[in-house]
């Protein structure tokens, strides 16, 4: 779906369950995802479904993340609609091997680039938890700007926001 310098951002399909499991099993990796309550088996398969059914709605969702040089699928990343909201939200996420790499960066950004230039959106959020402060950075360095503290995939988040006419600026 997606194309960057490094990587290749495929659509998920059902096959891709195993290997979303493995890569949210590492407790450091799920840690800001709501643990263990949130990242299951049964509850990543859902997750899955729901990816899937969003290109299908919205022509985009969240994508496998494959590192060009290996073929490797290690991560995810895309664009979704907001749980319990009307926004749509950039997320990605990744194995531990990947971190520190920029690799976030390049995902969110891309993504922001195309629902902005392709998918005509008008606004894209993002949310993280309190305590992930280098995903504050990376949405700050996206361009966004903090607007709240709240509630959303059953946890408190920080919410950012960049609007299509702040991106263009």
């Amino acid at each position: 779906m997606l194309e960057t310098e490094r990587l290749l951002l495929r659509k998920f399909t059902p096959e891709d369950l195993d290997a979303l499991v493995e890569l949210r099993s590492d407790d450091d990796v799920i840690k800001y995802l709501g643990g263990r309550t949130l990242q299951n088996p049964e509850a990543i398969e859902k997750r899955l479904r729901f990816y899937i059914d969003c290109y299908e709605k919205f022509g985009f969702g969240m994508c496998a993340i494959i590192w060009r040089e290996t073929g490797e699928m290690f991560g995810w990343s895309g664009l979704q609609p907001l749980d319990g909201t009307a926004e749509i939200e950039v997320g990605y996420g990744m194995i531990k091997k990947f971190w520190g790499m920029g690799i976030g960066y390049e995902c969110a950004s891309a993504w922001i680039r195309y629902g902005f230039e392709r998918a005509n959106l008008e606004r894209i959020v993002a949310v993280a938890s309190p305590e992930n402060t280098g995903s504050w950075w990376l949405m700050e360095k996206c361009g966004m700007k903090y607007e709240k503290t709240e509630t959303h995939y059953e946890m408190q988040c920080v919410f950012y926001a960049i609007s299509k006419i702040e991106y263009e600026l």
